[in-house]
């Protein structure tokens, strides 16, 4: 299994893409120990450095762990904090894409979605179809947060802020995806928001009904700038929320599973009741 010499990427991100997909698709079963150094350096026609590259970048995503004098398996457990961008990516090498994401302003998941359609404009990823729900607070009503941290006031300013945010975030998904079917590479794509009345105290990614990642936003005091003057607020931090993920799996009875099916009935559940569609 040879690397593709047209893929731009160093050698080690190429090897780190390919055993994520293998981990990621059950090829490797949690727990279960991978090839040893050697025998990846084979199959990828590559050499030992660039195999403990590759490994070092899935240790970090908290996908394997490596127990010395014995090597480096898969782990075991599913919920767990993990990095949730190769996830977003491997979604987008199916031919059908759904992601639903609930929380704050879609911010991250606007960061997250760059690369993936990066890939398909230049035809390396071929999706048939994009569905995109986004489930955002209603900022058209007060909200808990953000508020002025001097005296815990609804300052519209404040909140006209973080509408900003949430408007700017959408909106690029909007036409990035959007953008996508207007040029022929994909063939349906849809990107639907709704708001809903209360204060998300928490963000949840939704990808192709298999994987949920699950995070709680901190509340921390920062400064920002309104109007070029700075001014103290309590908000939610959403790039700091650590996220955990379940994957639902053929046993139905398992924790992971029942999560993921518990998550995706909680977000059918607001989006088809107390929600409304949003215009940016």
């Amino acid at each position: 299994m040879s690397l593709d010499p047209d893929d731009p990427r160093p050698p080690y991100q190429q090897v780190a893409n390919a055993l994520r997909a293998a981990i990621l698709t059950k090829k490797f079963e949690p727990g279960q120990k991978l090839p040893s150094g050697v025998e990846l350096a084979k199959t990828y026609g590559v050499a030992r450095m660039t195999v403990q590259q590759a490994i070092r970048i899935l240790r970090d995503e908290g996908l394997i762990v490596s127990r010395q004098g014995s090597g480096v398996y898969v782990r075991e457990r599913t919920e767990r904090p993990v990095e949730l961008r190769p996830h977003i990516e491997h979604a987008f090498e199916k031919p059908n894409v759904g992601i639903d994401f609930a929380g704050f302003s879609g911010e991250t998941l606007n960061g997250m979605l760059q690369e993936p359609l990066d890939k398909i404009r230049i035809g390396r990823l071929t999706p048939e179809s994009i569905t995109i729900r986004i489930l955002v607070p209603d900022m058209t009503q007060s909200l808990a947060l953000p508020v002025s941290a001097e005296d815990g006031s609804h300052d519209p300013a404040i909140r006209e802020r973080a509408r900003r945010i949430m408007r700017r975030s959408i909106g690029a998904i909007q036409d990035a995806v959007h953008e996508l079917a207007d040029l022929g590479l994909v063939k349906s794509t849809t990107v639907e928001v709704r708001a809903y009345p209360g204060t998300p105290m928490f963000k949840m990614y939704a990808i192709n009904a298999e994987h949920v990642f699950f995070g709680f936003y901190p509340v921390v005091k920062h400064a920002v700038r309104i109007k070029g003057e700075p001014h103290e607020v309590y908000d939610v931090m959403g790039k700091d929320a650590v996220l955990f993920h379940h994957a639902a799996n053929e046993d139905t009875g398992s924790m992971a599973s029942q999560f993921v099916d518990q998550a995706r009935m909680w977000f059918d559940s607001v989006w088809n009741t107390i929600s409304h569609e949003v215009e940016l």
